[in-house]
């Protein structure tokens, strides 16, 4: 008996309309292909660049709120402790003094001459001794009870026993050479911007300046900014952590 094949329905001739191979019908589910794969290219390829970009997206939001939650740590860090405490710190060390004690121990080598000027009063018993013959004329004697007038002769060598009664100038310079031993305890206080470390300071701190002023402004964290006012609250808590 012969068929015609104008009058036979596809199902009965063994002849499917999209044919598939038989591995891929049995490794994907009929839904799961039907929402992924509708047998053509470009929807399928939209698709699956849909869900690529929706798990890209979803990874760096992760990531922002991630970075969010430390990002105001990151910025006391750099903006408080190491910008502005080297600003500080820049202007506390030109400010500052060193204070402290020196000790000296030394000599000193002394050459000078002194002027001596005082008077020395001088009463004393002494002898002294005739260089020379001393006449000694109308002098008086005793003798057998009787005074007798004459001049006398008092010859060299002769020793006289006299009593000294006076005041002697005396003006005198002496040469003094003395080594003397120093020893001292000497305070010290020295403005370090009176030295030339001044310069190098205000060069410094010069330096950090701007980016001092550049992060001094910004916000200390996420309620001091527009994104977390106050109708905002409850998210910045849920994603940043911040407290009311």
């Amino acid at each position: 008996m012969e068929l015609s094949s104008e009058g036979a329905a596809p199902s009965e001739m063994g002849v499917e309309s999209n044919p598939e191979p038989p591995a891929r019908r049995s490794s994907l589910q009929p839904e799961a292909r039907r929402w992924i794969w509708q047998g053509k290219i470009g929807p399928a390829f939209w698709t699956v660049a849909s869900l690529f970009s929706l798990a890209v997206n979803i990874i760096l939001i992760a990531a922002l709120i991630l970075i969010g939650r430390e990002l105001f740590s990151l910025k006391s860090l750099v903006s408080t402790q190491l910008v502005g405490g080297l600003y500080k710190n820049f202007i506390r060390m030109d400010e500052a003094h060193i204070v402290t004690t020196i000790q000296v121990q030394d000599t000193i080598q002394v050459k000078d001459q002194m002027p001596v000027v005082f008077n020395l009063p001088l009463s004393q018993d002494t002898q002294v001794v005739l260089t020379r013959n001393a006449p000694v004329k109308n002098a008086t004697i005793y003798l057998n009870g009787a005074a007798v007038p004459l001049d006398i002769v008092l010859k060299k060598g002769t020793a006289l026993d006299i009593h000294l009664d006076m005041t002697i100038p005396v003006s005198q310079t002496i040469p003094v050479e003395l080594t003397v031993p120093v020893e001292l305890t000497v305070p010290v206080d020295i403005p370090l911007n009176q030295t030339e470390l001044h310069e190098p300071f205000l060069g410094l701190r010069d330096v950090v300046a701007p980016y001092n002023q550049l992060l001094a402004p910004l916000p200390d964290s996420w309620q001091e900014t527009s994104v977390c006012g106050s109708g905002a609250g409850w998210l910045c808590r849920w994603l940043f952590g911040e407290t009311q």
